[in-house]
């Protein structure tokens, strides 16, 4: 059996191979992130024979090309937390020592002691769905930043106005700015432009608030100067293409999620967006012998220290994806109202005298307790079976 050990870098990869007896069969070499240098690297494997295992780092989309090119070619492979291996390379030296060629060897000899659990095939609806989520948090950051630009610009133009709409941006308020981007064509609105107003509040936006609006862009203390009002023209533009490059997103992640069809949908108040960020992020289920290791892979298990006849608990240690912790806290609070069973066992926590966050990421490892469950034995919620 040879093990392969691979250093993944964005221009370059580094190689080594170790067999059974840990002594060096190829040293540490470079093949360059192209379809030559995957070609030099699978020239080495098929001179190696089929017992081979393959270990990388999981360094974000920087492998991801090569792990196509492993699957497309019958290669299996196994990926690493970066922590994990920087926890082993300490552990074999004192010397504070790191390079491309120290590190694709310690993979390799990490691999030997650890079962090997190749990625399944299917894995690449995982790193597409993975992708995507996180495309979406990066685009919806981008239309929250455009929301704040707007803000500081109304703060120069008509500084009442946000404050007129409670401090929020509703559709309606976004309208009138699209529509009527300055105080004064705001005070100049007629009857006519009223209607489209009431129907996009719902009725909610009365004859009342059309008037009040009204008088205060006319009396405004703002400067409405031609560069500020371009500069806010420009912005709304913006927010209008994220906002509608989000929903496009979206409709990919859905489709990407029905095809997955998780059994984790079936609980009351798990959403395909909490879904979809769950599965990407966690990956594959049955890398995880237990609930225990998937709270570790969030990061939602204490710290825990013993020494001697003295030990104690932490914080949370909040390693892994941050993606991951914000997903599931915020699906435990959708599920807390919908699901009896875990709204009765947050109360139980909460009149233990545990605070709102303490008692919520209780209840946020009981979910991913029955998510474990449901997903490694493929099958439906039922209130009933939960404890």
């Amino acid at each position: 059996m040879y093990y392969i050990g691979i250093d993944i870098s964005k221009f370059k990869h580094d190689c080594a191979v170790i067999d059974d007896a840990g002594d060096v069969v190829t040293p540490s070499w470079s093949f360059a992130n192209d379809l030559e240098g995957f070609l030099q690297f699978k020239a080495l494997l098929d001179s190696l024979g089929t017992e081979t295992k393959i270990g990388l780092e999981s360094t974000g989309h920087y492998g991801m090309n090569l792990k196509l090119f492993l699957e497309a070619d019958g290669f299996s492979f196994m990926e690493f937390n970066p922590l994990l291996i920087n926890r082993f390379v300490k552990s074999k030296s004192l010397r504070k020592t790191k390079t491309d060629a120290i590190d694709c060897e310690m993979i390799a000899r990490y691999l030997m002691t650890v079962e090997y659990k190749p990625y399944p095939p299917s894995f690449y609806h995982i790193e597409k769905l993975k992708s995507l989520t996180r495309f979406r948090d990066n685009l919806v950051r981008q239309r929250s930043r455009q929301l704040v630009e707007l803000t500081n610009i109304l703060d120069k133009v008509f500084p009442e106005f946000k404050p007129f709409f409670s401090g929020k941006f509703t559709v309606t308020a976004l309208h009138i700015l699209s529509e009527y981007s300055s105080p004064e064509k705001i005070a100049n609105m007629n009857s006519r432009s009223y209607e489209p107003l009431r129907k996009l509040s719902r009725g909610r936006f009365s004859t009342t608030h059309f008037a009040k609006l009204k008088l205060l862009a006319k009396n405004t203390v703002g400067h409405p100067t031609d560069f500020l009002l371009q500069e806010m023209d420009i912005v709304l533009e913006l927010y209008s293409q994220l906002d509608s490059k989000v929903d496009e997103t979206e409709s990919l992640i859905r489709e990407c999620v029905s095809e997955i069809d998780p059994p984790m949908l079936t609980v009351p108040g798990i959403g395909v967006d909490s879904a979809a960020v769950i599965l990407a992020e966690f990956g594959d289920f049955s890398k995880f012998q237990n609930p225990s290791q998937m709270l570790s892979f969030a990061g939602m298990e204490p710290g825990y220290f013993q020494s001697g006849t003295s030990e104690s608990t932490g914080k949370m240690v909040k390693h892994g994806s941050s993606f991951l912790r914000y997903a599931l806290i915020n699906c435990t609070q959708t599920v807390i109202n919908y699901e009896p069973t875990f709204a009765q066992y947050y109360a139980k926590k909460r009149a233990e005298g545990k605070p709102y966050r303490v008692a919520l990421t209780h209840t946020a490892k009981k979910l991913i307790r029955v998510i474990f469950t449901l997903q490694t034995r493929n099958i439906t919620y039922d209130s009933d079976s939960v404890r």
